[in-house]
């Protein structure tokens, strides 16, 4: 199944099924991110940057285990919304990540490990105080 930096989704008629291991994390990555309540994925600087130039990279906070079985695990590191459910919300992560991958790819991940990075607070609006201390002229 996994061979050093790619994966062989099965043989057909024609040849081998091969994808590397950047495909399955990128398919975790986005599965993971249509959860509702996830805030979004823990990534690196150079992910930051890359963000910031206007590419998405949906791999980030995804981490692939070749086992000594042959099959993968992932780690998932992932910050969620304030208020949400945890356990609930990181459920529903494992079960989405386990059904898009099979779906996608007909792997089925022996441990789908989520970590809980952070909690990420609600964005406040900012009171506009400009109006508050205008005194209105008479006359």
């Amino acid at each position: 199944m996994v061979e050093g930096e790619k994966v062989t989704l099965g043989s057909a008629e024609l040849g081998d099924i091969v994808v590397t291991p950047e495909v399955i994390e990128v398919i975790i990555g986005i599965a993971a991110s249509k959860v509702e309540g996830v805030y979004g994925m823990r990534g690196t600087f150079a992910n930051g940057i890359a963000e910031l130039l206007g590419h998405e990279a949906h791999g980030k906070g995804i981490y692939l285990t070749d086992n000594e079985d042959g099959s993968l695990s992932a780690d998932v590191y992932t910050y969620l919304d304030y208020g949400v459910t945890v356990p609930k919300v990181a459920v529903e992560i494992q079960e989405a990540i386990k059904q898009q991958v099979f779906y996608m790819t007909g792997l089925d991940l022996k441990d789908i490990n989520i970590h809980v990075v952070s909690i990420v607070p609600e964005k406040l609006t900012k009171v506009d105080t400009s109006d508050l201390f205008d005194e209105k002229k008479e006359g």
